[in-house]
């Protein structure tokens, strides 16, 4: 591999999952296999362009595999790798911890979660 690999563990993370993105992608993911609209659809501000580049990433990467099929219209499904998977405690623990930080936050700053949006 002739990518620069950091000494320290979490910046391999950090490197490896890059942005939001790339995160909310793997998050979709997790559900199983789906297709490009799909996806664009459960993001919802995502451009066609960063979607398109950030899967493209992934899938260099390894964390997901595309599948086109030969058809009209053209048809690509995106489905994680297993290396994709063992992303999900990382994923989950992230989650786990954003609850208890927007818990925190919203305590100290006296804001009632149940009025706000996810």
């Amino acid at each position: 591999m002739s990518e620069y690999l950091p000494d320290k563990l979490a910046e391999i993370t950090i490197k490896m999952l890059g942005d939001r993105w790339k995160v909310l992608i793997i998050q979709n993911l997790l559900d199983g296999t789906k297709r490009f609209g799909e996806l664009k659809r459960e993001l919802g501000t995502i451009t066609q362009k960063v979607l398109t580049s950030n899967l493209r990433l992934l899938e260099e990467k390894g964390i997901l595999v595309r599948k086109v099929y030969a058809q009209i219209p053209p048809r690509v499904d995106y489905t994680l790798t297993q290396l994709g998977y063992e992303l999900k405690p990382v994923i989950d623990s992230m989650i786990i911890w954003a609850e208890e930080y927007r818990r925190n936050v919203a305590k100290a700053l006296n804001i009632n979660l149940a009025d706000c949006a996810e």
